[in-house]
């Protein structure tokens, strides 16, 4: 499986322990872009709240930074082992954990620490792997068992993965007195996705989280993790925001945005009136305010948005940046334009490196001076926070 034929779309959803303010279960996520691997962990810290925080951001931040370096994942998850407290009551570690490195073909190899057993599904069955058992000697943690395998996945195949707030969910219940379980867990997950075949993981990590949060009776007696990873037709994105350096290239930005395979945002009003020449197309105002502080949106036939520039790209920045939920957006052009990226997986940026002298005023921040500026933050937070891979071109 060639990387140009799939993507990787990689997600995280939680809810914390009802009560509790802070997460005992931790999600850690880095790609290496320079050698197109990508590595993952969740660790559930023992208990809830700030302890288990703590343990879990402690089990996570090993795992990451002691596998930068490429084929260490068997020996670094038993370095982690070692290092991790014991409970002096229950003789347990303080943290169990997934750990996943992702190749840049695809393939994936896990190790996991007393966390339900991952799940793999192919054409919506569970495929059965062989696994290997590390097990661990030492005074410490001598008869502690990690588990480890290695899969190479096909174009469409799904590995999920979560805490045992998920298949404990419901503990106690009428209706489920040995909980949700892992069985249950699986065939609802399998339900979700014959109905939906092509549905995101971000999408399927909720549903799993909502209903896991109905069986504790909308009161989360744990803190509660889902993580999938969808090997899936990447879906594109370009967003072209100004006008190219010499406006002799205009016919070729025109060209070159008009030919793109995937979906279009403009941003810029002189970018978008490139557009409508070069190309012939009309735009069409709209004089909606959804957004107090930004101007309307407008329309060109074969793009999806059209909004104003820079002020627009540096909301888009300070939203991405703070927001935690989809559910947080609105209806404005920056909010409408991060529902857009979050449906996709590759984003394309073709900037015009053109100085727009409308928007040039000294007494504006720097992220709103500075179009390349706000485009390069905006990469590093997409593959960073977002997991989406994104290109920049400058013209």
């Amino acid at each position: 499986m060639a990387k140009r034929d799939f993507f990787t779309d990689i997600h995280c959803e939680q809810e914390h322990k009802a009560g509790k303010y802070c997460f005992g279960d931790v999600f850690l996520s880095r790609k290496i872009k320079e050698e197109g691997r990508t590595l993952i962990v969740l660790s559930d810290g023992m208990g809830s709240g700030a302890k288990a925080n703590v343990l879990a951001t402690l089990t996570a931040s090993m795992s990451i930074n002691f596998n930068l370096t490429k084929g260490r994942l068997k020996e670094v998850s038993e370095i982690i082992m070692d290092i991790l407290p014991i409970c002096s009551v229950r003789k347990v570690s303080y943290s169990t954990f997934t750990i996943a490195e992702i190749e840049n073909d695809g393939t994936i190899h896990i190790v996991e620490y007393e966390n339900p057993k991952a799940i793999i599904l192919r054409n919506n069955e569970i495929i059965t792997l062989k696994f290997e058992e590390i097990r661990l000697s030492g005074e410490r943690h001598a008869g502690k068992i990690l588990t480890y395998f290695t899969y190479k996945p096909l174009l469409g195949d799904r590995i999920i993965f979560w805490s045992d707030g998920i298949t404990q969910s419901g503990l106690g219940s009428k209706g489920m007195p040995l909980g949700w379980g892992l069985n249950n867990v699986i065939d609802f997950v399998k339900k979700i996705v014959k109905m939906e075949p092509d549905i995101s993981s971000s999408k399927l990590c909720r549903k799993v989280i909502n209903r896991a949060v109905q069986n504790d009776g909308f009161q989360p007696k744990d803190d509660i993790s889902c993580v999938s990873i969808y090997y899936r037709k990447p879906r594109k994105l370009l967003i072209c925001t100004g006008p190219p350096y010499d406006s002799a290239y205009d016919y070729q930005f025109a060209e070159e945005v008009s030919g793109f395979d995937g979906e279009k945002i403009v941003c810029g009003g002189t970018t978008a009136d490139i557009l409508v020449r070069e190309l012939n197309l009309t735009i069409t105002q709209n004089m909606k305010i959804m957004d107090k502080e930004l101007p309307p949106m407008s329309y060109i036939e074969g793009f999806e948005l059209v909004t104003e520039g820079v002020m627009t790209l540096d909301k888009t920045l300070r939203i991405l940046d703070k927001m935690t939920k989809e559910e947080e957006l609105e209806n404005g052009p920056a909010d409408q334009i991060i529902k857009m990226i979050l449906k996709h997986d590759e984003i394309y940026f073709l900037t015009g490196s053109r100085l727009n002298e409308t928007n040039f005023d000294p007494n504006l921040e720097v992220e709103l001076k500075i179009r390349k500026f706000i485009v390069e933050r905006m990469r590093d937070l997409l593959e960073d926070k977002f997991m989406k891979d994104v290109n920049i071109r400058f013209m």
